[in-house]
């Protein structure tokens, strides 16, 4: 119990695998997964996409392999990524085949369109053989017809009986190496089926509200559906599925991790709407902070609001604080401490000169501690 146990998030239990060199579920970080949107056999956009996806932060990427051309230049792109490539497999499972062997990490396959047992079980050994993962996709848009025949209707328990029946396929090929999804664009339906699903395994689970919608509907989606899921401590892997550049997905998968305070990267931005009482021009400013401080990966927090009524009260949770004042002179807490005042044509030179100080002395002190710990532990070990 914490001394405040009403932010207290207690993980499901998961065995652990590995995507890559990423581990996935037990005790290892969530991890932020997008998905490239440029064709696959133009490798060279889609290794710039996958670039840039990396520059903010992803984890895992996943690339769609439809055609014998994109799994042949599918090599080509495992090998410049710096993250661990998953290979999305529908209907041809020859294609999966290919991506194994072309250097995937991990092998997305729908069970509702794969094929055949015999075809799972080709799919199983190239996995083995090549030190894939397998991802288990279940999706209400794709069920199996004998369920739906049973169900009448994509539901839950529905869901939960494809992953199951997909997932002794694999047990019985003594394959163990996968997580599972079971994904629905409506979010109860989704949200009942992976807690229905955590109930039935230990498997990890990978978490999305498929087909979300746009940059902010698809956002608000994917946060109420993902947010009670990982609230409740269910979820390994992430995906924001929007119809936006999968950059976005990355940064709002972030976010609602960072909300959730289950993970942080970069500044955490804590901001009022402003209103006539404002001291500055809220929204412009942050604007300019989030875009001047997008280099930033240290987890820090930031207050930037336009007056006194809330103002202190939120700079002194954060690392750094900025409060609207009068006169065009603004207040500046540091650490949660009122410390010095700036004027409003240098405040934000000012606040990014600040930030920017406080990430380089987080990582200063990081970095001695984790020298010290390597040191002390061959001492240890002794």
């Amino acid at each position: 119990m914490s001394v405040r146990p009403w932010r207290d998030i207690v993980r499901r239990k998961s065995r652990q695998i590995m995507v890559g060199k990423v581990p996935v579920g037990g005790d290892a970080p969530i991890a932020v997964q997008t998905m490239t949107n440029t064709p696959t056999e133009d490798a060279l956009a889609t290794i710039e996409q996958i670039r840039a996806c990396e520059d903010v932060g992803a984890d895992i990427i996943r690339v769609s392999c439809p055609t014998k051309e994109a799994t042949a230049a599918f090599r080509q792109i495992t090998r410049a990524a710096k993250v661990p490539i998953v290979a999305d497999i529908h209907f041809h499972y020859k294609r999966a085949l290919e991506a194994a062997d072309a250097g995937a990490a991990c092998l997305r396959i729908n069970p509702g369109n794969i094929g055949s047992r015999q075809r799972i079980r080709e799919v199983v050994n190239a996995a083995k053989a090549n030190g894939c993962a397998i991802r288990i996709g279940v999706n209400a848009g794709s069920l199996e017809k004998h369920l739906l025949d049973k169900y009448g209707e994509p539901c839950p328990e529905a869901l939960v009986e494809s992953a199951l029946e997909h997932m002794k396929y694999l047990q019985d090929e003594d394959f163990h190496e996968f997580k599972i999804s079971v994904k629905a664009s409506d979010v109860f339906l989704a949200v009942a089926a992976y807690n229905g699903l955590a109930d039935v395994c230990d498997y990890p689970l990978h978490l999305g509200i498929t087909e979300a919608g746009g940059l902010i509907g698809g956002t608000v989606k994917s946060s109420i559906g993902m947010g009670m899921l990982l609230w409740a401590g269910v979820g390994d892997t992430i995906r924001v599925s929007l119809s936006a550049d999968p950059v976005e997905e990355v940064k709002v998968g972030y976010h609602i991790l960072k909300s959730l305070g289950i993970r942080a990267r970069g500044v955490k931005i804590i901001s009022c709407p402003s209103c006539a009482r404002q001291g500055f021009d809220v929204v412009r400013t942050v604007e300019a902070l989030e875009t001047r401080l997008a280099h930033i990966t240290t987890p820090l927090s930031l207050s930037v609001l336009g007056c006194v009524v809330n103002g202190p009260g939120e700079a002194r949770e954060t690392d750094i604080g900025l409060t609207g004042g009068g006169n065009g002179r603004h207040a500046v807490f540091l650490s949660g401490i009122s410390d010095h005042v700036i004027s409003s044509e240098a405040m934000l030179e000012h606040i990014v000169g600040l930030v920017e100080a406080k990430a380089a002395e987080i990582d200063a002190i990081n970095e001695a501690a984790a020298a010290a710990a390597l040191i002390a532990a061959p001492v240890a070990a002794a």
